[in-house]
């Protein structure tokens, strides 16, 4: 590990992001919708030709695979998207958190092959994608509530975390890649 390199944050954490502060402008957001909208295809690059023994590789000491993190991407925007749509339908409604790590142990994370998350994350982000760009002004500053973090998010907040979340998770496999060397 090169001195300082953090391989939990390889993108460095949200908060440190420069759209972690911005308020709502168009720019910003179709650039975070982009991101949103290609990280199924940035993914699927990510684990590109790897076989079977890298994928079950952590990205880091302590961490998960790479096949584990491929699911928790899935599930993870799963998660985003219903609070999206609760977050346009509902007045501030409190969101459902989740043991991400429990999850990732379940047995259809575990048996599945990461390709039914790939094919999941690209007609779901087509949905969700949809739905963002149809939304006005208002809409992206309509709340949820996060019961575990005792905090309300706007739709923008959740915009910018969940385009973070997707390139944080793609940074870790083209890292780890590039530290194995694998072509």
């Amino acid at each position: 590990m090169a001195q300082g390199e953090d391989f939990r944050y390889p993108i460095g954490k949200e908060d440190q992001q420069s759209a972690f502060e911005s308020p709502f402008n168009e720019q910003l957001k179709r650039t975070l919708i982009d991101d949103i909208k290609m990280l199924p295809s940035n993914l699927e690059y990510a684990i590109q030709n790897l076989d079977e023994a890298q994928l079950q590789t952590p990205y880091r000491s302590g961490g998960w695979t790479i096949h584990q993190l491929v699911h928790h991407v899935a599930d993870s925007h799963i998660n985003a998207y219903v609070r999206f749509k609760l977050g346009l339908t509902e007045e501030n409604p409190v969101i459902k958190p989740y043991d991400q790590n429990a999850w990732a142990k379940l047995p259809d994370t575990q048996k599945l092959p990461v390709n039914i998350s790939i094919t999941l994350l690209h007609a779901l982000h087509a949905r969700w994608c949809q739905c963002m760009e149809d939304m006005t002004e208002t809409e992206w500053q309509r709340t949820i509530y996060h019961p575990e973090r005792k905090l309300e998010l706007s739709l923008w907040e959740l915009l910018k975390s969940y385009a973070w979340h997707g390139k944080h998770h793609t940074a870790h496999i083209l890292k780890l890649r590039e530290r194995m060397n694998w072509q």
